[in-house]
């Protein structure tokens, strides 16, 4: 059995900047920085590195040099390369820029990652899938049937609705899942409100638990999170208290430890806990995947917090 994760790889290109720049402006960075990203790589790499066992990676890259990149970049944190797939397709990128308040503005190119079919993977790649992880940077209906094969398989399917699409686009794939992982943004993109405080989050996961799933969280960044269960339970957990500098991949971190979590059979509580602790740890690093710490480093922090 596995933790398989299904979604995309980017090159991530990422200026750090004082402030971001108006439109028409022209402003110097004071550094740059080229590797891999995209939610899927993120999450794949956050699951090797918490997990012994790893997980499986289903994704596409192109036949150029970015994707002759990426997929060194893979070897480079042990993840198999058996299922990623090479395309006629230019390899995706992210064009990031992060500012001195460890914020983010992020402009994607899918590429490779845009050009599965509607059927989605080899439904063989889920044979053995215990938990399967999915975000929306792959097409949607591809998405939507590789968590249907997965169901059909008995998997435990997380959906993470980034980035954010509209209600019309998301629904579709709700009915396949099991747990959603929102964010403030993605969440009104979903139900039509914001949620600001922990107490407005909650509401939201209640609401969220309507379109027939089991688990919902809703993330508010450095105010924590909450959660409302189908069995009737919901709450909130506040955030870890961290040096932020890049906030690029806590989200990914955050799902790929939930994934982790939830196949080792946490309890909830200490699922979100592990989940948010990791999320933490990654925004203290500047970068995406390699920001991402091992278990050792998790389990340690939540020893002393």
């Amino acid at each position: 059995m596995s933790i398989t994760i299904y979604g995309s790889i980017n090159l991530d290109i990422t200026t750090y900047v004082k402030e971001f720049p108006s439109p028409g402006e022209t402003i110097h960075a004071n550094n740059y920085s080229i590797e891999l990203g995209g939610k899927g790589a993120n999450q794949a790499v956050a699951v090797r590195k918490l997990s012994p066992q790893g997980g499986r990676f289903v994704a596409a890259v192109g036949m150029d040099a970015f994707g002759a990149k990426a997929r060194k970049e893979l070897e480079r944190f042990d993840i198999c390369l058996d299922h990623v797939m090479s395309v006629s397709a230019n390899t995706g990128i992210a064009l990031i820029h992060v500012n001195e308040s460890a914020q983010n503005t992020i402009s994607i190119v899918g590429g490779a990652n845009m050009s599965w079919s509607d059927t989605g993977p080899d439904p063989d790649v889920f044979h053995d899938t215990q938990v399967l992880l999915v975000q929306l940077e792959t097409p949607l209906q591809a998405v939507r049937s590789a968590m249907a094969l997965a169901r059909k398989r008995g998997a435990y399917v997380i959906l993470d609705p980034a980035p954010a699409s509209d209600v019309n686009e998301i629904k579709p794939l709700i009915e396949f899942a099991d747990a959603i992982t929102p964010n403030e943004s993605e969440c009104e993109a979903i139900i039509g409100w914001r949620p600001k405080t922990r107490d407005e989050a909650e509401q939201a996961a209640k609401e969220l638990l309507s379109y027939g799933l089991q688990l919902a969280i809703v993330k508010l960044g450095s105010h924590g999170l909450s959660f409302a269960c189908s069995d009737g339970t919901s709450g909130s957990i506040p955030s870890f208290v961290v040096d932020a500098c890049d906030t690029v991949a806590a989200g990914d971190a955050f799902c790929g430890a939930l994934a982790v979590a939830l196949y080792e059979k946490m309890t909830l509580k200490d699922a979100l806990r592990f989940a948010s602790a990791t999320g933490a740890l990654t925004a203290t690093k500047p970068g995406a995947a390699n920001a991402i710490p091992l278990r050792s480093e998790v389990d340690e922090f939540l020893l002393r917090n």
